[in-house]
């Protein structure tokens, strides 16, 4: 009954399981089948020890993703695009991979087991199965072969016959409604001045990066479009967790900028992600867009000084905007170029999600008092 029940459940697929994703594991855990794919075969025991059932394919080389058409109805699309070009090859191979149908073999099988190889239990002079298109059969009709002696003849013929895969097609066809859930960024903004702004901001994305996650978006939305599939997309903020705070650079001593040229950012708890994207897989609408994001509202300074406080360290120095150009590296310093602060209404609105960290300060008000 424990296997039955298990094959029961609803199957998932997570596409890049980082912690991220083994969060959303353990939120589904015992509610449906996760299937995790991995590029690493390395990691096939910790996902397999987290409770998926984990998949070696990976996203820059397409002959290894044949196994995904039609194995979950669901996709959560948490793997970042490639580190260069404009465009996200990663989302075009997944998106042909997930919608491709499955071919059938030249020759049938005489085994028993998978859909499509199975024998027939028809008894002479009994109708064979017929083939189902549409909901219609395209076998001969009762009365057809009632009048018709060759055509009864024929059908004992066919009785003992290994019925062909393509009589099970349809249960080989994706469903209908393949939802993915898609995990971006709010870095497609780019940068909006410090302004509050809503899932209705046209996107400006200022960095290599930002441009491939909207590749990814509009590859997803014109599928969407197409009826190949029903993408919902997670626009997310900074994620933070007790084990993804910025203690090494606190620690480092990397400058923050001074309060006059700071921005503003936003952050959502990993937790509270994960809760946000298992909710998406089931109540998020085709083509829809849904800021990730807490109730905070905080420049990237006063963040720092709040987990610097939280772990009695030492605050990050403050400097200008024109030192920072000279001091910080390229990479952390496009984050610093852009500020902006997210209306997440949408999100409990729509999807109704309780956060379990409000805000940055609510999660940080749960550590350990120091010694």
């Amino acid at each position: 009954m424990t296997v039955t029940r298990t094959l029961r459940r609803p199957r998932i697929l997570i596409v890049g399981c980082g912690d991220v994703g083994l969060r959303c594991v353990e939120r589904l855990r015992g509610r449906a089948r996760v299937f995790a794919l991995t590029s690493q075969p390395s990691r096939r025991a910790t996902l397999r020890d987290a409770g998926t059932l984990p998949l070696v394919g990976d996203l820059d080389v397409r002959g290894s993703l044949a196994r995904l058409a039609g194995l979950a109805p669901v996709v959560l699309h948490l793997a970042p695009p490639q580190k260069a070009g404009d465009d996200d090859r990663r989302t075009q191979a997944l998106i042909a991979a997930l919608t491709a149908r499955r071919r059938a073999p030249s020759r049938p099988s005489t085994g028993y087991g998978a859909i499509g190889r199975l024998r027939s239990t028809t008894t002479p002079g009994s109708l064979p199965p017929p083939a189902i298109h549409g909901g219609a059969a395209t076998g001969p009709s009762r009365h057809a072969l009632s009048t018709r002696p060759d055509a009864r003849a024929a059908s004992r013929r066919k009785a003992s016959a290994i019925v062909p895969e393509r009589a099970f097609a349809p249960a080989c066809r994706l469903p209908a409604r393949l939802r993915i859930v898609y995990a971006s960024t709010t870095g497609v903004y780019g940068d909006c001045g410090g302004a509050r702004i809503d899932e209705t901001r046209v996107v400006q994305p200022a960095t290599p990066r930002a441009r491939r996650r909207v590749a990814a978006e509009r590859r997803l939305r014109r599928a969407t479009a197409r009826g190949a599939l029903a993408a919902t997309i997670a626009r997310i903020p900074g994620i933070y967790a007790a084990d993804r705070l910025p203690l090494a650079r606190l620690a480092k001593g990397t400058p923050a900028l001074a309060q006059a040229d700071d921005v503003y950012t936003s952050h959502i708890h990993a937790d509270d992600l994960a809760a946000i994207l298992v909710r998406l897989a089931t109540h998020g609408r085709p083509s829809r867009v849904i800021h990730a994001s807490d109730d905070s509202e905080l420049k990237m300074g006063a963040y720092f000084d709040r987990v610097a406080d939280a772990f009695g360290i030492a605050r990050a120095p403050r400097v200008s905007r024109a030192d920072a150009e000279r001091q910080i590296d390229p990479m952390l310093l496009s984050f610093m170029r852009e500020s902006r602060r997210l209306s997440n209404r949408r999100l409990k609105r729509e999807l109704r999600v309780r956060l379990r960290y409000p805000t940055v300060d609510d999660f940080l008000r749960t550590l350990p008092p120091r010694a």
